[in-house]
């Protein structure tokens, strides 16, 4: 975009007036930003009298910006809001309390315990005659028949204790989440000019009259108006839906929007509007509106499983386009998500559908029994006066099995899982990795390939030129500025200091003695500290040619690779200074200066020559080369439009070789990957010289392989076919030797990432993780199974597209991220392999002893202290263990392995026989061993006795050395190794001890316990270290030789998913698994409510709340994704959203198309209750991560 003079303004020093007000109101301001393009530009020029004025007015200078007096801040804090939108209030706790309430076991539970504490208290007239059968205990103890009630109480004691905790769980959830995000709004900084100094201010702090700074890769934090730009193209797609990019300009579009990102350019702009009063905040506020609409509607809305159902589109055209989409997605490989929680869904339902059976057969078979006892073999009458007493067995045989049910659910599972993964989330922000979305943390532990960018995540990102190619010479090191012409060097330090981004900047160092600081693009640092090291000052060019005095510039991108800036020459006419990759910008050279300044002829062959003698050895050392030039325009003024015909013929001043030293960590962390069985590619674009040499110096590449090293332009050739798509045959040959693909743009990105996760060469799919810090990496940071985007370098749109940021952008933390997430699946397995052992346990105990004693040895509170509040304990103990270096040394388990290996289902087995063979010998031969009373067939409300006692304490203690056992699934001997680090396990062990001695010895008739001596409790202790002991045992057994084991936890199979996912672009594998089970108390298994919230009633209020059409426009389209445009293999079909199928009226009326890329079609409108997808809270239904949309919560 042109930018004459005459549109620059001039410094305008309008004092700060603290008294006065503004010359505008909060509504006059909003409605401005309301128009766009022409309107706009009417509406400032004709009403506000141009940008200048409407600066003036907000008593602010374009050029000093706002003086930050603290009382003036306040000011318009008050008068035009804050920059800050309010998040959505979170639950209440009473609120988490309903929500736990909701389980179905509980509440079967709560209904057995009333029944039981209602009839407890009836006492009909001759209800305890010997005629009823046993009703009561030896007269030794009449008020034990009064007594019956504490076990109702009790069960509705420790149901209101398991609600507590899952409420108080799901609450420190929620606000651990809230400070996650906080953290990430924290560390979101702008570039604000305040008192004439550029600073990075927290995004919450800028206010209404500041004058921002933006440039490529921004994420625009408030609305403005264009007060200077270059070449600045904008894409509001997050607002309006259209994919293009806009040009913005002062003589056309100066109105720029919050929300929306910088594609290229820069440029400055007073805000105008901020928080709830922008673009994007009232968007949100009407959103919070639409709401109360949302529910009604649902509560309409036909629902089946869970799932809204679609309405159809009424246009039989649009219903025809729409099969075809269908069937093409079909077709489209799917993104997996949650494989882990997928695994763990489908292995809890199958558990589940056992448990069920089993407590429905053990209830049939206990009155079944007690029915024929009585009635037939006895041959009792039914009396009226009994039928209390009856049903009051009647009840209690279906506490048990309830009980029984509730001991066959792993209760613990969802709860390990948040655990594990929020507990990662946080150690991993002390390891630099700030991860926005959870799936990512598990992803990682399975990855197999990493896509690595060269700069600052391989190297250290701190450039400086080393060598110099200049008239002729070349210097191995910085020459002498004496040595060179004047001319030359005049040309290399305005070349530098003018032809490179204002924000670029070298500061003091902030220690003594260190290195000066960096701050901006670090090529640019470079070279301006290329123009220090000549003993000139680049900031007094910049003072003399300010950047409103520069004509125009064409910024870099990735598909220029270079750099362009034209400034008006004093003697009439233009000079234009490029810089950019040396192979690139020699092509459009066709003069060069020698060492005099005068410029000599260039041609093909001198090039040639110049890449051989010159380029190619600095690339073979590793540095990046970076071409120097300058074409002067004298005679008439060019059309600047025309970019080809500028940026030719230009006359080489130098060529600079810049170093940028591999990070020493990095090798280390490479060798490290590959012990991983995790291949680490280097995609970059650089030349490929320096991109091997940087590559081998890693350790990416070794002497002996047999590696590809590729440039774009070979790579596109090798993959595509005639007519230029992409074949993933071709492609299938070439990436698994692919180590380093350089000179590549981000399509190129994109493309490699997507062939090797769509590839079906090799057992298992590839999972894959890259790191990206541009704006045009978005696609392939979305298309990647973990996409991680630099902390440091990395713009807003890549962090916007990623699921982790890595706050230091080193490579060494992506390994970190590996080790955390195979932590995350090994601590899973244990609790599993803890958890299962139970409950085989407690099932078969429960089931046996009730079928053969008409009474379950473990009551419904001892099961209920085992399996909720144990369990709960025990998977904070397991989740919480750190990870070690042994887990980088085996290869990655793969999308297909089961959660329960062989080995792991031995320890199950193996332990379940010895719990099993002590119980049952305590049952029906402990009264003798111990010489005590026998507990079998105790009648109705007896008191609890000491054999029973024993049986439940021996149980819970080997559970309790069990745990410790749990601490190794892959048949290790040493359980005891790195305990000592783990003071959450200590500690937990312990406390559950304590609670057990507390239990048996205090813990009475709610716990059917009585106290037990020394010598039964050193004997308890004693059966309990024989796990321990067992343990051993069972790990010499070899895994192999155990033919019969099988492995349990599937991942879900291809066919499977193929038939469920008809539509659905992304894979939900714990929501499919969902929609398998259908059962409903597993609905109510789900603690972790998961609440997805589509926004039906958007529309409508939106035709409520605002009559503008223009506005309407402009909202409406904002429910479409966002998108990055990219070139893809395929023709693109312009696709409708789904979930907007009903409001297909409204998108012909406003002419809104969606591009979509080939993987981001997403329909969700599942209401499931999602296992284990922690409280994923879509506001809009589109995978779009954009910050419109971004309220995915995570931990």
């Amino acid at each position: 975009m042109t930018n004459p003079t005459g549109h620059s303004l001039p410094a305008n020093s309008t004092p700060e007036s603290l008294d006065g007000d503004y010359g505008f109101t909060l509504m006059e301001l909003r409605k401005l930003m309301e128009l766009r393009a022409a309107d706009g530009l009417t509406q400032i020029n004709v009403h506000y009298g141009g940008v200048q004025n409407i600066c003036s007015r907000l008593k602010t200078s374009p050029v000093e910006g706002l003086s930050g007096n603290p009382a003036d801040l306040e000011k318009r804090k008050l008068k035009f809001g804050q920059n800050f939108i309010p998040p959505k209030k979170p639950k209440t706790f009473l609120e988490l309390v309903w929500e736990a309430l909701q389980d179905v076991t509980l509440i079967i539970l709560e209904i057995a315990a009333i029944v039981s504490l209602v009839l407890s208290f009836y006492r009909p007239p001759g209800g305890n005659n010997e005629v009823c059968g046993e009703a009561s205990s030896s007269p030794e103890d009449e008020n034990e028949a009064e007594a019956g009630w504490i076990e109702g109480a009790a069960i509705l004691f420790s149901v209101i204790i398991v609600v507590l905790v899952t409420a108080f769980n799901d609450w420190s959830k929620e606000k651990q989440f809230r400070g996650l995000q906080s953290r990430i709004e924290q560390e979101q900084k702008f570039s604000i000019i305040r008192n004439g100094q550029l600073i990075q201010l927290p995004v919450a702090e800028i206010v209404v009259g500041d004058i921002a700074q933006i440039k490529y890769g921004d994420l625009l934090p408030a609305d403005g108006i264009l007060i200077q730009g270059n070449d600045l193209k904008i894409d509001e797609s997050s607002l309006t839906g259209e994919s293009d990019h806009v040009k913005k300009s002062l003589d056309k579009d100066p109105m720029l929007l919050s929300g929306t990102h910088v594609m290229e350019g820069s440029g400055r702009m007073v805000v105008t509007a901020v928080g709830i009063n922008s673009q994007t905040g009232i968007i949100f506020t009407l959103l919070g509106a639409s709401e109360e609409d949302e529910e009604e509607k649902k509560k309409k809305a036909k629902t089946q499983d869970g799932v809204a159902l679609e309405i159809q589109p009424l246009n039989s055209q649009e219903g025809t386009d729409n099969e075809e989409k269908e069937k093409k997605m079909a077709k489209m490989p799917k993104k997996e998500k949650s494989v882990l929680q997928g695994k763990l869904t489908r292995l809890a339902v199958q558990i589940g559908k056992a448990g069920l059976i089993m407590s429905a057969i053990t209830v049939v078979i206990l009155i079944l029994y007690f029915v024929i006892d009585n009635f037939v073999i006895q041959g009792r009458p039914w009396l009226p006066e009994c039928t209390p007493v009856y049903i009051q067995y009647f009840v209690k045989f279906f506490i048990i099995g309830v009980t029984v049910l509730v001991v066959a659910v792993p209760e613990g599972l969802p709860l390990a899982v948040t655990i594990s993964l929020a507990y990662s989330v946080k150690k991993m922000m002390k390891d630099n990795n700030l991860v926005r979305h959870l799936d990512a943390c598990e992803t990682m532990g399975n990855a197999t390939a990493i896509c690595s960018d060269k700069t600052g995540t391989l190297t250290m990102n701190r450039m400086t030129v080393v060598q110099a190619y200049i008239g002729g010479t070349q210097y191995r090191q910085i020459p002498s500025p004496e040595v060179l012409a004047p001319r030359v060097l005049d040309l290399i330090v305005n070349g530098i200091s003018i032809n490179s981004a204002y924000t670029s900047k070298i500061l003091p160092p902030e220690k003594e003695g260190g290195l000066p600081r960096q701050v901006g693009n670090k090529t640019e640092c470079a070279l301006l500290g290329f123009v220090t090291d000549l003993k000139h000052d680049y900031q007094a060019v910049r003072n003399e040619v300010p950047e409103e005095k520069l004509y125009k510039v064409y910024t870099f991108n990735s598909v220029r690779k270079s750099m362009s800036t034209i400034i008006r020459k004093p003697s009439g006419g233009f000079r234009m200074f490029s810089k950019g990759a040396s192979e690139i910008i020699l092509r459009k050279c066709n003069r060069i200066l020698d060492k005099k300044g005068e410029a000599l002829p260039f041609k093909n062959k001198d090039r040639d020559d110049m890449v051989r003698t010159v380029i190619e050895p600095m690339a073979c050392e590793g540095l990046r080369t970076i071409c120097i030039a300058y074409r002067d325009f004298d005679d008439v003024e060019p059309s600047w439009d025309n970019e080809n015909e500028i940026l030719t013929e230009l006359t080489c001043i130098a060529v600079v070789g810049i170093e940028d030293p591999v990070r020493p960590e990095v090798p280390e962390a490479i060798a490290k990957c590959k012990r991983a069985g995790i291949t680490v590619r280097m995609v970059t674009g650089d030349n490929v010289n320096t991109a091997r040499a940087i590559a081998t110096k890693c350790g990416i590449l070794t002497a002996a392989d047999d590696f590809l090293c590729l440039e774009g332009k070979e790579f596109n050739r090798l993959i595509r076919n005639e007519k230029g798509e992409v074949e993933q045959e071709k492609l299938d040959k070439i990436w698994p030797k692919l180590r380093v693909l350089a000179r590549s743009s981000p399509t190129d990105k994109h493309t490699l990432v997507k062939g090797i996760i769509d590839s079906t060469v090799g057992e298992q799919r590839q999972v894959v993780a890259v790191t990206g810090d541009g704006t045009n990496d978005g696609p392939a940071l979305k298309k990647a199974d973990v996409g991680f985007a630099m902390g440091i370098a990395g713009t807003d749109v890549a962090k916007e597209a990623s699921d982790i940021i890595l706050t230091d952008d080193n490579f060494t933390s992506i390994v970190k991220a590996v080790m955390w997430g195979r932590n995350v699946y090994d601590s899973i397995s244990k609790f599993l392999q803890f958890q299962l052992t139970v409950n085989v346990v407690a099932v078969i105990v429960a089931f046996t002893g009730a079928c053969i004693t008409q009474d379950s040895p473990l009551k419904a509170v001892q099961m209920l202290w085992v399996n909720l509040i144990m369990d709960t304990f025990a998977s904070l103990a397991l989740a919480t263990e750190p990870p070690t270096e042994s887990l980088l040394k085996r290869r990655p388990y793969g999308r297909n392995k089961p959660l329960i290996s062989r080995t792991m289902m031995k320890n199950i087995l193996g332990h379940a026989v010895y719990q099993l063979a002590v119980i049952f010998f305590l049952v029906f031969a402990g009264e003798k061993f111990f010489d005590i009373d026998s507990g079998r067939k105790a009648p109705l409300h007896s008191p609890p006795s000491q054999h029973y006692t024993i049986v439940f304490n021996t149980f819970v203690l080997m559970q309790l050395f069990n745990e410790i056992n749990s601490r190794k699934i892959h048949g290790e001997r040493n359980v005891f190794s790195g305990i000592y680090r783990n003071l959450i396990f200590c500690s937990v062990v312990l406390g559950t001890f304590i609670s057990q001695v507390l239990i048996v010895e205090f813990g009475g008739k709610p716990f059917s316990c009585t106290k037990l001596s020394l010598s039964q409790w050193l004997w308890c202790l004693l059966i309990g270290i024989g796990e321990l002991l067992w343990g051993q045992i069972i790990s010499a057994i070899p895994t192999q030789s155990l033919k019969f084991l099988k492995e349990a936890g599937h991942g879900t199979t291809k066919e499977e998913i193929t038939k469920d996912a008809e539509g659905l672009d992304e894979i939900d594998h714990a929501e499919m698994e969902l929609r398998r089970g259908q059962i409903l108390w597993f609905r109510g298994l789900n603690r972790i409510q998961t609440q997805i919230k589509v926004v039906r009633a958007f529309h409508s209020s939106l035709h409520e709340s605002i009559q503008k059409p223009k506005n309407q426009n402009s909202i409406h389209n904002f429910m479409t994704h966002p998108e990055f445009t990219i070139d893809e293999e395929s023709p693109r079909t312009p696709l409708l959203d789904e979930q907007k199928e009903e409001d297909l009226e409204d998108v012909s009326e406003t002419g809104t198309t969606v591009h979509s890329l080939e993987d981001e079609v997403t329909a969700r409108a599942n209401q499931n209750n999602n296992v284990v997808d922690c409280n994923q809270v879509r506001i809009v239904p589109s995978h779009s991560d954009n910050p419109l949309q971004n309220l995915e919560t995570s931990v």
